[in-house]
Protein backbone atom coordinates (compact mmCIF):
# COMPACT_ATOMS: atom_id res chain seq x y z
CA UNK A 1 0.00 0.00 0.00
CA UNK A 2 1.47 3.43 -0.92
CA UNK A 3 2.27 6.26 1.51
CA UNK A 4 -0.25 8.69 2.52
CA UNK A 5 2.88 11.43 0.14
CA UNK A 6 0.84 13.13 -2.11
CA UNK A 7 4.07 13.84 -4.56
CA UNK A 8 4.67 10.55 -4.33
CA UNK A 9 1.18 9.30 -5.03
CA UNK A 10 1.40 11.54 -7.76
CA UNK A 11 3.99 10.33 -9.71
CA UNK A 12 2.86 6.75 -9.21
CA UNK A 13 -0.40 7.38 -10.75
CA UNK A 14 1.18 9.35 -13.94
CA UNK A 15 3.78 6.47 -14.55
CA UNK A 16 0.49 4.28 -14.02
CA UNK A 17 -0.87 5.88 -16.89
CA UNK A 18 1.65 4.81 -19.46
CA UNK A 19 1.55 1.84 -21.73
CA UNK A 20 2.29 -1.59 -20.45
CA UNK A 21 2.99 -0.15 -16.89
CA UNK A 22 0.42 -1.54 -14.11
CA UNK A 23 0.38 -0.30 -10.18
CA UNK A 24 3.12 -2.63 -9.03
CA UNK A 25 5.74 -1.42 -11.97
CA UNK A 26 4.63 2.27 -11.35
CA UNK A 27 5.56 2.15 -7.65
CA UNK A 28 8.78 0.68 -8.36
CA UNK A 29 9.46 2.81 -10.61
CA UNK A 30 8.83 6.16 -8.78
CA UNK A 31 10.43 4.79 -5.40
CA UNK A 32 13.61 4.49 -7.81
CA UNK A 33 13.23 8.03 -8.97
CA UNK A 34 12.82 9.28 -5.82
CA UNK A 35 16.03 7.40 -4.09
CA UNK A 36 18.37 8.62 -7.57
CA UNK A 37 20.78 11.18 -7.52
CA UNK A 38 19.62 14.97 -8.49
CA UNK A 39 21.68 14.37 -11.63
CA UNK A 40 19.80 11.99 -12.85
CA UNK A 41 16.45 13.39 -12.39
CA UNK A 42 17.45 16.33 -14.10
CA UNK A 43 18.79 13.99 -16.99
CA UNK A 44 15.29 12.37 -16.93
CA UNK A 45 13.02 15.93 -16.94
CA UNK A 46 15.73 17.08 -19.78
CA UNK A 47 14.88 14.07 -21.83
CA UNK A 48 11.04 14.33 -21.19
CA UNK A 49 11.02 18.32 -21.99
CA UNK A 50 13.39 17.10 -25.64
CA UNK A 51 10.75 14.82 -27.01
CA UNK A 52 8.14 16.99 -26.71
CA UNK A 53 9.99 20.20 -27.93
CA UNK A 54 12.15 19.01 -30.55
CA UNK A 55 10.51 16.27 -32.36
CA UNK A 56 7.56 16.76 -35.14
CA UNK A 57 6.21 14.88 -37.75
CA UNK A 58 8.15 14.63 -40.94
CA UNK A 59 5.93 17.18 -43.34
CA UNK A 60 6.09 14.25 -45.97
CA UNK A 61 5.74 10.82 -44.48
CA UNK A 62 4.48 11.60 -40.68
CA UNK A 63 7.32 9.98 -38.92
CA UNK A 64 9.02 11.30 -36.10
CA UNK A 65 11.71 13.83 -36.80
CA UNK A 66 13.94 16.33 -35.34
CA UNK A 67 15.23 17.73 -38.73
CA UNK A 68 13.66 20.89 -39.64
CA UNK A 69 12.81 19.43 -43.05
CA UNK A 70 11.93 15.78 -43.88
CA UNK A 71 13.17 13.30 -42.32
CA UNK A 72 16.40 11.10 -43.22
CA UNK A 73 14.38 8.31 -44.58
CA UNK A 74 12.94 10.97 -47.40
CA UNK A 75 15.76 12.77 -48.36
CA UNK A 76 17.97 10.04 -48.52
CA UNK A 77 19.18 9.70 -51.94
CA UNK A 78 20.01 6.04 -51.56
CA UNK A 79 16.51 5.18 -51.19
CA UNK A 80 14.10 4.20 -53.81
CA UNK A 81 10.99 6.34 -54.66
CA UNK A 82 9.20 3.53 -56.63
CA UNK A 83 8.16 1.72 -53.55
CA UNK A 84 6.04 3.43 -50.53
CA UNK A 85 5.53 1.47 -47.64
CA UNK A 86 2.53 2.19 -45.07
CA UNK A 87 2.81 1.80 -41.27
CA UNK A 88 0.49 2.52 -38.70
CA UNK A 89 2.52 4.23 -36.47
CA UNK A 90 6.67 5.80 -36.69
CA UNK A 91 7.63 2.74 -34.58
CA UNK A 92 6.72 0.30 -36.90
CA UNK A 93 9.58 2.20 -39.45
CA UNK A 94 12.42 1.06 -37.34
CA UNK A 95 10.75 -2.58 -37.05
CA UNK A 96 10.59 -2.70 -40.99
CA UNK A 97 14.02 -1.28 -41.23
CA UNK A 98 15.72 -3.70 -39.12
CA UNK A 99 14.90 -6.37 -41.13
CA UNK A 100 17.02 -4.81 -44.08
CA UNK A 101 14.54 -6.01 -47.08
CA UNK A 102 13.17 -2.68 -47.74
CA UNK A 103 14.96 0.27 -49.35
CA UNK A 104 11.94 2.36 -50.17
CA UNK A 105 10.01 5.25 -48.81
CA UNK A 106 7.54 5.33 -45.90
CA UNK A 107 3.94 6.63 -45.27
CA UNK A 108 2.88 6.83 -41.36
CA UNK A 109 -1.10 6.52 -40.59
CA UNK A 110 -0.84 7.51 -36.86
CA UNK A 111 -3.24 4.81 -36.53
CA UNK A 112 -5.78 2.40 -37.94
CA UNK A 113 -9.54 2.82 -38.24
CA UNK A 114 -11.74 1.12 -35.12
CA UNK A 115 -14.98 2.52 -35.38
CA UNK A 116 -15.34 1.23 -31.49
CA UNK A 117 -12.59 3.33 -30.84
CA UNK A 118 -13.93 6.88 -32.98
CA UNK A 119 -11.23 6.28 -35.13
CA UNK A 120 -12.26 7.26 -38.57
CA UNK A 121 -10.85 7.42 -42.10
CA UNK A 122 -10.49 10.84 -41.36
CA UNK A 123 -8.48 10.46 -38.17
CA UNK A 124 -5.68 8.96 -39.64
CA UNK A 125 -2.87 10.38 -42.55
CA UNK A 126 -4.82 9.24 -45.37
CA UNK A 127 -5.77 11.78 -46.98
CA UNK A 128 -2.49 13.08 -47.13
CA UNK A 129 -1.60 9.47 -48.50
CA UNK A 130 -3.95 10.19 -51.64
CA UNK A 131 -2.62 13.79 -52.02
CA UNK A 132 0.78 11.88 -52.16
CA UNK A 133 -0.02 9.66 -54.53
CA UNK A 134 -2.47 12.01 -56.87
CA UNK A 135 0.90 14.36 -57.71
CA UNK A 136 1.90 14.47 -61.52
CA UNK A 137 5.78 14.19 -60.03
CA UNK A 138 5.13 11.12 -58.17
CA UNK A 139 6.58 7.86 -59.56
CA UNK A 140 5.52 5.12 -56.36
CA UNK A 141 4.78 2.16 -58.31
CA UNK A 142 3.77 0.04 -55.32
CA UNK A 143 2.25 0.50 -52.00
CA UNK A 144 3.33 -2.54 -49.62
CA UNK A 145 0.12 -2.22 -46.56
CA UNK A 146 2.70 -2.92 -43.66
CA UNK A 147 -0.19 -3.04 -40.63
CA UNK A 148 -1.06 -5.16 -38.05
CA UNK A 149 -2.95 -8.55 -38.84
CA UNK A 150 -5.80 -7.74 -36.07
CA UNK A 151 -9.18 -6.97 -36.68
CA UNK A 152 -8.60 -2.93 -36.84
CA UNK A 153 -5.24 -3.49 -39.39
CA UNK A 154 -7.37 -5.85 -41.81
CA UNK A 155 -10.32 -2.87 -41.72
CA UNK A 156 -7.82 -0.24 -42.70
CA UNK A 157 -6.12 -2.43 -45.43
CA UNK A 158 -9.55 -3.21 -47.07
CA UNK A 159 -10.79 0.52 -46.64
CA UNK A 160 -7.27 1.59 -48.51
CA UNK A 161 -6.80 -1.37 -50.93
CA UNK A 162 -11.07 0.15 -51.97
CA UNK A 163 -9.93 3.73 -52.28
CA UNK A 164 -6.79 3.05 -53.47
CA UNK A 165 -7.48 0.82 -56.45
CA UNK A 166 -8.27 3.30 -59.37
CA UNK A 167 -4.93 5.39 -59.00
CA UNK A 168 -2.85 2.45 -61.40
CA UNK A 169 -0.92 1.43 -58.51
CA UNK A 170 0.06 -2.20 -57.44
CA UNK A 171 -0.99 -2.36 -53.79
CA UNK A 172 0.45 -5.61 -51.65
CA UNK A 173 0.40 -6.51 -47.80
CA UNK A 174 3.28 -7.76 -46.15
CA UNK A 175 2.58 -11.44 -45.65
CA UNK A 176 1.54 -12.98 -42.33
CA UNK A 177 1.57 -16.83 -41.39
CA UNK A 178 3.79 -19.33 -39.22
CA UNK A 179 6.93 -17.57 -37.89
CA UNK A 180 10.27 -18.79 -38.78
CA UNK A 181 11.90 -21.16 -36.27
CA UNK A 182 8.17 -21.85 -34.74
CA UNK A 183 6.66 -24.76 -34.33
CA UNK A 184 2.73 -25.68 -36.05
CA UNK A 185 1.64 -27.25 -32.75
CA UNK A 186 1.98 -24.08 -30.90
CA UNK A 187 0.50 -21.72 -33.90
CA UNK A 188 -3.17 -20.50 -33.34
CA UNK A 189 -5.64 -21.38 -36.16
CA UNK A 190 -5.96 -17.49 -37.27
CA UNK A 191 -2.08 -17.24 -37.83
CA UNK A 192 -2.43 -20.79 -39.34
CA UNK A 193 -4.91 -19.84 -42.06
CA UNK A 194 -2.91 -16.77 -43.35
CA UNK A 195 0.05 -19.10 -43.19
CA UNK A 196 -2.11 -21.87 -45.85
CA UNK A 197 -3.70 -18.44 -47.59
CA UNK A 198 0.33 -17.08 -47.84
CA UNK A 199 1.60 -20.46 -49.03
CA UNK A 200 4.46 -19.74 -52.03
CA UNK A 201 5.31 -22.66 -54.73
CA UNK A 202 9.17 -24.56 -54.20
Amino acid sequence: MLQKIPSLNKLVHELNRLPGVGPKTAQRLAYHILRSPQEYVDHLRAALRDVKEKIHDCPVCFSFTEEEGPCRFCTDPDRTHSTLCVVEDPADIERVESSGAFRGRYHVLHGAISPLDGVNPQDLKIQALLDRLSTPQHDVQEVILALDADLEGDTTVLYLAKILKDLNIKISRIAHGVPIGGDIDYVDYRTLGRAIENRVQV
